[in-house]
């Protein structure tokens, strides 16, 4: 019986990056990232989402921010829930309190509406901001 090859699409690469960050392997979710560019499969919102969450849960929030940037740069709608929230729990854990209200205010700009994840965590960085506050993870 001849072995079936099966060739990795954008849904295995999906399933393998958002693997890395259950693992806390932020690492290896960037390199699954840049494997997919070298394949010519193009990440979807759900792939950079998965690598953003996998730097945030590394406490990587310059990586998190990177790839935030790329999502946008390759024309990928980000969305407030995943992409945006991560975005701004990563700056949390980092004590980027500024990055944190910039990511806010790019969300505003970019007319998308904050939820309670999103208030919480900007909250805490005005908190943060104020000095009336630290951060807490």
């Amino acid at each position: 019986m001849l072995a079936a090859k099966v060739e990795p699409n954008v849904i295995s690469y999906n399933a393998g990056v958002s693997a890395c960050k259950q693992g806390k392997q932020w690492q290896r979710a960037l390199a699954l990232l840049s494997e997919m560019r070298e394949s010519e499969l193009e990440p979807n919102v759900i792939s950079y989402n998965a690598g953003i969450s996998a730097c945030e849960t590394g406490e990587q929030w310059q990586r998190a921010l990177a790839l935030l940037s790329k999502l946008r740069e390759a024309k990928v709608e980000p969305d407030v829930i995943f992409s945006y929230n991560a975005g701004i729990s990563a700056c949390e854990k980092g004590e980027q309190w500024q990055r944190a209200l910039a990511l806010l205010n790019g969300m505003r700009a970019g007319k998308l509406e904050p939820n309670s994840a999103t208030t919480l965590g900007s909250a805490r960085a005005r908190r943060a901001s104020s000095g009336s506050g630290r951060w807490r993870c």
